[in-house]
């Protein structure tokens, strides 16, 4: 079946155009039970609407701003700037005007003053990648007074006002980690790391929450090391993965839940334990593939970033729209080994 339009669910529940799009819309006018059945068949049919649409029709124009930290290291988030790069010129036909700021990696006190200084006269939405800290949660739920609607991007801040988070379920990505680790081990014992980038990052605190629960319940047989912070960067990991491969020589293991992956390729290879150490990594980048291909990694848990980019624009865009109980496409969790690279 082709996508499914609002011409299918009106049909489906027997009702006219205009009283679907009134429905979406939240608008007055309808009644109770016509609204369960436009509910209904909006749910039988799974229908997702295009929030672009809508656009083309009218003379309004939309700002949306994305908050990204300023890291030239982190493969990854530079990937996730080339993407809101890529939508700005793809959406600007459609009156849509995407921008991008950056702030300092890791300083909350310089992503808050990012946020204090948005104007909601100028900016109708915002997309951030988030610092887990009660002053930056107070930094959103302020724009989000001032009527600026707010998504967290990628790594989430709770609790806070903000209408979603665009990103993978990291807490099953870290089970995913763990049962990866278990099963490619194959039944050695032995010690396993834990690398995050930081636990002010949401986001990696919920891989960790996932990887111990799954480790612990699956795999007894394998120790958890105490967690370390690698701050995203290859110039930390390196020497940290040098000192416990050397400390630990029962290494079995590493779940590297952040960015720093070239400073763990690095010092596997420099030790030459690239194949005896299961390696279960985040994004797939070209450095991780590299690893892929040479066996120092054995998979990569990848999140599409131009996805993330898209459903970020259609959350705010509905927001601005009105739309009320808009639920963007879900970011799947993409397993590569080298079998199956892209």
């Amino acid at each position: 079946m082709g996508r499914v339009t609002i011409r299918d669910v009106a049909a489906q529940a027997g009702v006219s155009l205009a009283t679907v799009d009134r429905v979406l819309n939240g608008r007055k006018g309808v009644s109770e039970t016509t609204i369960g059945r436009v509910n209904k068949a909006i749910e039988q049919l799974d229908f997702r609407r295009d929030v672009f649409a809508a656009s083309l029709a009218t003379s309004r124009e939309y700002r949306f701003e994305f908050v990204l930290p300023d890291v030239a290291h982190n493969t990854f988030m530079t990937n996730l700037s080339q993407q809101v790069q890529a939508a700005s010129k793809r959406l600007v036909d459609q009156r849509i005007h995407v921008t991008e700021t950056h702030y300092r990696e890791l300083d909350g006190a310089d992503l808050c003053h990012v946020l204090d200084g948005i104007v909601p006269e100028e900016t109708m939405g915002v997309a951030v990648v988030a610092i887990d800290t009660p002053a930056v949660r107070e930094a959103i739920d302020s724009l989000v007074e001032r009527g600026v609607g707010v998504v967290t991007l990628v790594s989430d801040i709770t609790p806070s006002r903000r209408l979603d988070c665009i990103g993978i379920n990291n807490v099953a990505a870290g089970r995913v980690a763990a049962s990866l680790i278990g099963r490619f081990v194959a039944g050695r014992r032995g010690s396993v790391a834990q690398i995050v980038g930081s636990l002010m990052l949401n986001d990696h605190v919920a891989r960790r929450l996932g990887f111990a629960q799954t480790m612990l319940c699956d795999f007894p047989g394998l120790t958890l090391l105490p967690v370390l912070e690698g701050r995203d960067d290859s110039r930390v990991t390196a020497p940290l993965v040098g000192e416990l491969l050397d400390r630990h020589p029962d290494l079995v293991g590493i779940y590297s839940m952040g960015a720093g992956n070239r400073g763990i390729i690095d010092a596997l290879e420099d030790r030459g334990r690239q194949r005896d150490v299961v390696v279960i990594a985040h994004e797939l980048t070209v450095h991780s593939r590299r690893a892929l291909i040479s066996g120092t990694f054995d998979a990569v848990i990848h999140q599409e970033a131009a996805d993330e980019v898209e459903n970020a624009v259609q959350t705010l865009k509905a927001f601005s729209d009105g739309c009320v109980g808009f639920v963007p496409p879900r970011v799947r969790i993409d397993i590569f080994v080298r079998d199956n690279l892209p």
